[in-house]
């Protein structure tokens, strides 16, 4: 059946640790020794080369949205098969076979799997929903929880199919698993908003 095909290829493509691989053919360097030690784009950025880092961030959300997209946009799979179509590139990329299932935490592929379903409707905000997180609070993972209401909002508004809330909310709990260090941490105001705040009191 078309739709095993297409979930094998979601996954498989989903387990490729470009950050590994490209960091050490080009680098010689083992990705995992930077930052956080996170096998991802980010620290392919700190491992000191920009253009690799957003070269692997670009691969890590192509690798799912393109086998996403395909079955989403393309073939018409709907229903469970879409679904577990969906999600199988972010688990094989979160616990990939070639780094021991020790893999990543997935935000970059997860932005692709939005993308493959829903074109920009779910990605873009969630795009802008990170960003504002990222830039207001220190923690990734809730900053990326913002981004996830985002999402769950322009869903409330373009969409009345549940498999969309079905899928946000399924990638959102493998986020939570891949960041549940960030999690066990209570959200944290960066200190230019503190400073802000502190300045509004006294002005008061």
């Amino acid at each position: 059946m078309l739709w095993i095909l297409m979930l094998v290829l979601a996954y498989l493509l989903g387990t490729i640790p470009f950050s590994v691989w490209l960091t050490r053919l080009f680098l010689n360097k083992d990705v995992r020794q930077f930052g956080d030690g996170n096998p991802g784009a980010i620290n392919t950025f700190r491992a000191g080369n920009p253009v690799l880092g957003l070269l692997v961030l670009i691969l890590d959300i192509t690798k799912a949205a393109v086998p996403v997209g395909l079955s989403y946009q393309q073939l018409g799979i709907r229903g469970l098969p879409m679904f577990l179509i969906a999600i199988a590139p972010v688990l094989g990329h979160a616990f990939s076979p070639f780094l021991k299932f020790k893999g990543a935490k997935a935000i970059g592929t997860v932005l692709g799997t939005l993308i493959g379903v829903s074109l920009w409707r779910m990605s873009l905000p969630a795009v802008i929903g990170a960003g504002a997180g990222i830039a207001f609070l220190t923690t990734t993972g809730w900053a990326i929880t913002i981004g996830v209401l985002f999402a769950l909002s322009a869903l409330l508004i373009w969409f009345q199919d549940a498999f969309y809330l079905i899928t946000l909310l399924s990638v959102f709990l493998i986020l939570r698993v891949t960041l549940r260090t960030d999690f066990a941490k209570p959200p944290q105001l960066r200190p230019w908003v503190i400073n802000l705040f502190t300045r509004l009191k006294h002005n008061q």
